[in-house]
């Protein structure tokens, strides 16, 4: 089922409305899934992206939450760590990593998740259905918010994380907040790696010839979909998982969250690569 070219569903004043914080914001293709999620279940609503200034900016977005004017929020970088510190309930999953993607409003409390994690587990079972997470070494590239936000359902999983960054203190100090189950890694562990994550908003420059032959290798990045990185990975044969699936995974928690139901049938996959004039 695809979302006609004009909107069918009508916005009245009892309308839902929620969307996406961040900064920047006019990237995300989250206003695109769950605008066409609305259209499709002719749902009275909208899903809107908010771009606050600074770190108070999203305070002031926040308190108009709690205020009644928007019923709930997803968040990205670099929200995602201050909306976890200004929640009044937290989830396990947000907990896990102290970071949240989810704030939802409700009679002037606000309730903090993340979906991430979901995400990332939705992706790896999409396109590396093979891959066993139980014992897994799942090598991180990157110590930041993207790291942080994957890591505790990988671990909840029973994947050993090795977080690889370019400066050792940020990957000691994610280690040390994340717990036993993550260390930090050396270029050489890369030889042990069953799944190597690029968390990083740039392309790593690892020599991926050093990856056994069963590796994963999954990039959070989805523009393009199939990134250098991946494109590399493919070139050797190795199993890739790309950030639209992982997108996609989180989005459906999100929605439901948000609008207070699932979200009803609809290819997302085929609708985001047409709107990227993308093909994989």
């Amino acid at each position: 089922m695809s979302p006609s070219p004009f909107r069918t569903n009508r916005i009245t004043g009892a309308a839902l409305l929620a969307g996406i914080a961040g900064q920047p914001v006019a990237h995300s293709l989250s206003p695109v899934i769950h605008n066409a999620w609305l259209e499709a279940g002719n749902i009275d609503g909208a899903y809107m992206p908010f771009a606050p200034k600074d770190a108070a900016g999203f305070d002031i977005l926040v308190a108009a939450g709690r205020a009644g004017l928007v019923q709930g929020l997803n968040v990205t970088a670099p929200f995602k760590e201050q909306a976890f510190a200004l929640a009044d309930e937290v989830s396990k999953a947000a907990r896990a990593t102290g970071s949240a993607n989810i704030l939802v409003f409700d009679e002037g409390r606000v309730r903090a998740d993340s979906s991430d994690g979901q995400g990332v587990l939705y992706a790896l079972s999409e396109q590396a259905s093979d891959l066993a997470l139980k014992g897994a070494v799942v090598v991180m590239l990157g110590a930041g918010g993207a790291a942080r936000a994957c890591a505790g359902a990988l671990i909840e999983a029973g994947a050993r994380i090795d977080i690889l960054n370019r400066s050792q203190d940020r990957a000691e100090a994610l280690a040390a907040d994340l717990g036993p189950s993550v260390r930090v890694a050396q270029a050489a562990d890369l030889a042990e790696a069953d799944l190597v994550i690029n968390a990083l908003s740039v392309q790593p420059a690892i020599d991926l010839s050093v990856l056994k032959p069963g590796a994963v290798v999954m990039d959070m990045t989805y523009k393009p979909v199939v990134t250098p990185f991946l494109a590399a990975a493919r070139a050797r044969g190795l199993t890739t998982v790309d950030g639209l699936a992982m997108l996609i995974g989180q989005a459906a928690p999100s929605f439901t969250a948000l609008f207070r139901r699932p979200p009803p049938p609809l290819d997302l996959r085929a609708l985001l690569l047409a709107h990227l004039g993308e093909e994989t």
